[in-house]
């Protein structure tokens, strides 16, 4: 069954976007009394189709208990990469339960975008959102204007801080993840296809961020946020 997210709920029933609701109609080619998924504030409820113009109205059936997301709040911070890479990422990670993104500006980034933050933000957004619907998540992730290595270095409100890296003499992942607790919050930094320079790693590791490996072989930068997510979602079974 076909899943939405919608901000607001009256009385029993929900009205849905206009993009939703073309998707609705026009691609999915659903019609009154069919049924769909509707997800608001982290509730899902099983809704049925009441009215199509100018926009979808869907009426509550049935709330269903699920539990979707992760125990453990993931922050990817990713550096910049040429639109197609970074779509697949924001997606991939996503469908693994990816909390937050932020995108990261730094020395070695192919990419600029200045002038460009709103629109791509505004993309990104949605992408994320059209992730989170197909793998049947609860929430959909954030994600942040651009920042800096400055930016970021001083940021807080994390349990681990880890900066991905292929330094030698650095703490494998493994290690690190057996020993976090199922409700941490986690930010994990990625860098570019380059790799960060020296003096960003400084930085980092000067605002408490721990340098971590991912084994003996150099990912690429789009494998290794979906690495970092399926080793944390494979902690994380129960």
């Amino acid at each position: 069954m076909q899943r939405y997210f919608v901000d607001e709920k009256v009385g029993d029933s929900f009205t849905l976007s206009q993009d939703d609701s073309y998707h609705i109609l026009k691609v999915m080619r659903m019609s009154i009394g069919d049924k769909v998924e509707i997800v608001f504030k982290g509730k899902t409820y099983i809704s049925e189709i009441l009215g199509t113009s100018p926009l979808v109205v869907a009426k509550v059936v049935e709330e269903c208990s699920e539990n979707s997301e992760l125990p453990i709040s993931v922050t990817i911070v990713q550096s910049l990469v040429k639109e197609q890479k970074m779509d697949f990422i924001l997606q991939k990670a996503t469908e693994l339960g990816a909390a937050l993104f932020i995108p990261l500006v730094v020395e070695r980034s192919i990419i600029k975008i200045n002038g460009k933050e709103n629109k791509k933000t505004s993309r990104w957004q949605k992408i994320v959102k059209e992730a989170s619907e197909q793998s049947k998540r609860t929430q959909i992730p954030k994600v942040l204007d651009g920042i800096n290595i400055s930016q970021l270095s001083s940021i807080e409100g994390y349990d681990v801080k880890l900066l991905c890296t292929v330094r030698e003499n650095t703490k494998n992942i493994k290690n690190i993840l057996s020993n976090i607790g199922d409700s941490a919050k986690i930010i994990v930094v990625i860098g570019p296809e380059g790799g960060f320079t020296t003096e960003e790693e400084e930085i980092l590791i000067c605002g408490g961020f721990e340098t971590v490996s991912l084994g003996d072989s150099v990912l690429r930068t789009e494998t290794a946020s979906l690495f970092i997510m399926s080793a944390i979602r494979y902690q994380s079974m129960r």
